[in-house]
């Protein structure tokens, strides 16, 4: 590279990732070494001491998802193509979400139980599929109950398998939207959104959410995802 030449996004990422990862990684292992010699310390010091090694370790995982984003985008990571229903695997994954159960917030899968298999990367699609879960479910501030509704949708020859992410009452509304773009700039969640993104394109999948109509508010735009992948063996 010359002199005059400005360096590509992906290698700039790399650098930070390199940059960042050393220090938080030494600070990481002073904090854990002060943990276990806690009996040195007051129980408000070694409250601090915990939260800071917490927030060390989100860093961390920051730095990781960092990387991961990079690699993608400089195609150094392959992604797997391996046939995989992704009905049943959506389920799996909604079983051990989380997020917003405080608030009274549930997570239910509906719709085709099986019958879309497409060619993925099971690893990353569940990795893909926790994210977009948890960031309908952060938009709930109370009781409420977000539904993945899994479809199939036929046109010609081809066959798509749809995915809506939305609250119960909405799920319809959603689906019949028009496309709009994904927001995958949502606080509380990383980079988990931007890998998802890139995952599900990476595999030849669409992701977006409801566009917002002209003189109404976002809300729907905002508490609504939608993913559809090719099916290579449709059921039968």
């Amino acid at each position: 590279m010359t002199s005059t030449e400005k360096p590509r996004y992906p290698e700039l990422l790399s650098l930070a990732v390199h940059e960042f990862r050393t220090p938080a990684s030494v600070v990481g292992g002073y904090l854990r070494m002060l943990q276990r010699d806690s009996d040195s310390f007051t129980e408000r010091q070694r409250k601090m001491i915990d939260e800071a090694e917490k927030s060390c370790a989100r860093l961390v995982a920051l730095i990781g998802e960092l990387s991961d984003v990079s690699k993608l985008d400089a195609g150094i990571i392959t992604l797997n193509r391996q046939p995989i229903d992704l009905f049943p695997l959506l389920a799996e994954v909604a079983e051990h979400v989380q997020e917003g159960k405080d608030r009274e917030v549930s997570l239910e899968v509906r719709g085709r139980a099986e019958g879309a298999t497409i060619a993925g990367d099971a690893a990353r699609l569940r990795s893909a599929a926790d994210a977009i879960f948890r960031a309908i479910l952060r938009e709930k501030a109370g009781p409420s109950l977000v539904v993945a509704d899994r479809r199939l949708e036929s046109n010609g020859a081809a066959t798509s398998a749809v995915i809506v992410v939305a609250e119960d009452q909405n799920v319809q509304a959603a689906y019949d939207s028009t496309p709009g773009a994904f927001d995958e700039k949502r606080g509380g969640l990383g980079l988990a959104l931007p890998l998802a993104r890139r995952v599900i394109e990476g595999l030849g999948g669409r992701i977006w959410s409801p566009a917002k109509e002209e003189g109404s508010d976002d809300a729907l735009a905002r508490a609504a995802i939608l993913i559809s992948f090719p099916v290579t063996e449709p059921s039968r």
